[in-house]
């Protein structure tokens, strides 16, 4: 019943920024978690930023500290990522993702189909 769309990537220098908008449409429950991840070819998916259940607590990937914001709308039908400051190593496909849970325990059961983020030096 939940789709997640992601959008807002692309191509961009080193130092640059970008900004990730996920658009959630059925019914969002006001106690899921939502988060980004990403995932470059090869590797684990890894957790880049979440907002908990309780829309209060953000959380980072320590490398992304300091550079990436995540937010989220009153009814969360739209999650942002909001990225500074952009790495190389940022290169990946990014996707957003809800479930419910908390902290490290939220079960992301709907995700987005990805959107790419590819950062050049």
């Amino acid at each position: 019943q939940v789709q997640l769309v992601e959008s807002g990537g692309g191509s961009v220098q080193a130092g640059g920024s970008l900004r990730l908008i996920c658009a959630a449409s059925g019914y969002i429950d006001s106690k899921y978690c939502m988060g980004w991840f990403h995932q470059a070819p090869g590797k684990e998916r890894e957790r880049v930023a979440q907002i908990d259940s309780d829309g209060r607590v953000s959380r980072y990937a320590e490398s992304v500290k300091g550079r990436f914001t995540i937010s989220q709308d009153n009814a969360k039908k739209t999650l942002y990522l909001q990225m500074n400051s952009l790495k190389p190593e940022d290169t990946a496909m990014y996707y957003c993702a809800l479930g419910p849970g908390s902290g490290n325990s939220c079960y992301y059961d709907y995700w987005g189909q990805g959107t790419q983020v590819t950062v050049s030096s």
